[in-house]
């Protein structure tokens, strides 16, 4: 009978010093769970935090693979992080969560707090606005460029409930990546080439990290002709350079779906024949016709004797041991040519000197008679 008179006395005691305690067990109890989450790598536990046996940590070291496909760690696959973001603002604009490059699809959503109805919405970049205002709660581009890289936002009029007024939502910034650089052709070895050179011409570009797995297909051009159409090799060969290959070259690089699609600057590519580069300048020259004056002061010269031409009788062309060069051959023939180019007009020139002659002869004798 005393024990429970004790007991009841005590009640009120235990009850206070239990609400007492109940703060500070469950101030430990948060203290202690967020201590398990700072154990560094060294292997030594923070002061004041609490580590087990299974307690383990990850270097950068043990992430393998793609970041497209996520990472691994100690065989556990994870998908890549993503920035979650929470508004207290009436409108928020929704925007792409992954990198936006060349060609992707652009979608964005103006929404409302707790979805309310909008009236009157629009979309602006960089504070211009992209169409009229409308009830269309979303705005979508098929193929974006780098070009519609820029700050976006959105406003719009709750329709009702709401504050009733108009409400802009904050921008966000939507950059879009480069999915490859312009290409460039090259020429190799070289852009000036002798008949009978091979040369390799090359597409070069790269593309972008995050984005490795995209094909890419290339095509050729020459003056305005198509060489190759898309092809998966960023090289095109020609095994025997000739003249004809002489002119402007240029090459373009495509998605697959020909949605991302450059063109590279015209390269100029020269190829020299043999014969022209053995002909001299000198022997391609026209013949130049002499002045009057000059014609005047020269005399009737002597009856030139006929050229000889080379035949087979030759004993220097017909010997089985020495064959003749075909490019001084051919030299020899175009100074054949212009020698009785220079024999013609010679001629000429003694008929109009005998008959200029014979003129001034006639006058002479025709002036004492009168």
């Amino acid at each position: 009978m005393k024990l429970d008179c004790i007991l009841m006395a005590w009640a009120p005691y235990f009850l206070l010093a239990m609400f007492w305690a109940a703060p500070m067990l469950l101030a430990a109890g948060c203290h202690a769970a967020a201590s398990l989450e700072i154990l560094p790598c060294d292997g030594t536990p923070a002061p004041g935090s609490v580590s087990t046996q299974d307690s383990s940590c990850h270097k950068d070291d043990d992430l393998i693979g793609p970041r497209e496909d996520g990472f691994q760690v100690k065989g556990y696959t994870f998908s890549e992080p993503f920035h979650l973001i929470v508004s207290y603002d009436w409108l928020i604009l929704q925007g792409p969560s992954r990198l936006v490059f060349e060609g992707d699809s652009l979608v964005l959503r103006c929404r409302a707090w707790q979805d309310w109805p909008l009236t009157e919405v629009t979309f602006y970049r960089d504070g211009s606005a992209l169409g009229p205002p409308g009830p269309n709660k979303e705005f979508s581009i098929a193929v974006v460029q780098e070009a519609d890289s820029g700050h976006y936002h959105c406003s719009g009029i709750f329709r009702s409930s709401g504050p009733g007024s108009p409400e802009t939502a904050s921008s966000v910034a939507i950059i879009v990546e480069e999915l490859f650089p312009v290409p460039v052709l090259r020429a190799i070895p070289s852009t000036e080439l002798q008949e009978g050179d091979p040369v390799t011409l090359s597409c070069q570009t790269q593309l972008s990290q995050q984005r490795s797995a995209t094909r890419l297909l290339f095509s050729f051009y020459k003056d305005g002709r198509l060489l190759r159409h898309r092809g998966l090799s960023s090289e095109f060969q020609i095994p025997t350079a000739s003249e004809e290959h002489t002119g402007s070259y240029w090459c373009e690089a495509a998605t697959e779906d020909s949605q991302v699609w450059k063109e590279s600057l015209q390269l100029e590519i020269r190829v020299q024949g043999l014969s022209r580069s053995a002909a001299s300048p000198s022997l391609t020259s026209a013949p130049q016709k002499p002045t009057a004056s000059e014609t005047a002061s020269m005399e009737p010269p002597e009856p030139l004797p006929p050229l000889s031409t080379p035949s087979s009788d030759d004993p220097c062309l017909s010997s089985p041991l020495e064959m003749p060069d075909p490019h001084l051959h051919h030299q020899m023939g175009i100074l054949l040519k212009h020698m009785q180019d220079v024999r013609v007009l010679l001629g000429h020139l003694v008929m109009e000197l005998r008959d200029l002659s014979g003129h001034q002869k006639s006058e002479t004798t025709k002036t004492p008679a009168k």
